[in-house]
This record gives structure tokens, C-alpha cells and sequence, in this order.
């Protein structure tokens, strides 16, 4: 299930939604498959920001689309919407 504005693959992909408390490391875990660092500083997400990340596994290659929601309730007025078509999700 690929984004408007992402290319589809052809190979399995899930949109995975993540959910949690402003600061607990939503975006944090995120960013270290991305790139392989650790962000140590907090800045909050704003509204939801969508990455592709690709996994190996011994079926074959998968891609997760993370939805990496705001944890601040001030910032999560949209929040339930973004649930929607949610195959997986993950809280920290």
C-alpha cells in the first residue's frame, strides 16, 4: 500500500502506524533504522511523517511504510485518521 507520492513496490508492503507519548522515542527508533544513528535531541513530530524502510527476511524482502504519529495531544487532533488502512502498529 503505497502513498500517493511513493513509488509501489513489488514486494509486500504494510503500513505500520507507531503510537506513544510525546518523548517516549517514536521518532527516535525511526530515525536509527534510517540511518543507523542514534537523536539524542527531542524535537516533537508534528502531525505524522511517513518513511519506507525495507526488511530482509527468509521469506523475502518487505517494506514497512512507518507512520510516525505526534505523541503531543496538542498535535494529535488528527491522530484516529491516520489509523485508517493500518495493517500493523507498535507503541513505545
Amino acid at each position: 500500500m503505497a502513498l500517493s507520492n511513493q513509488q509501489t513496490v513489488d514486494y509486500p508492503s504494510f503500513k505500520l502506524v507507531i503510537v506513544g507519548d510525546g518523548g517516549t522515542g517514536k521518532t527516535t527508533f525511526v530515525k536509527r533504522h534510517l540511518t543507523g544513528e542514534f537523536e539524542k535531541k527531542y524535537e516533537p513530530t508534528i502531525g505524522v511523517e511517513v518513511h519506507p524502510l525495507d526488511f530482509f527476511t527468509n521469506c523475502g524482502r518487505i517494506r514497512f511504510y512507518f507512520w510516525d504519529t505526534a505523541g503531543q495531544e496538542k498535535f494529535g487532533a488528527l491522530r484516529d485518521g491516520r489509523y485508517i488502512h493500518g495493517q500493523c502498529a507498535t507503541t513505545t
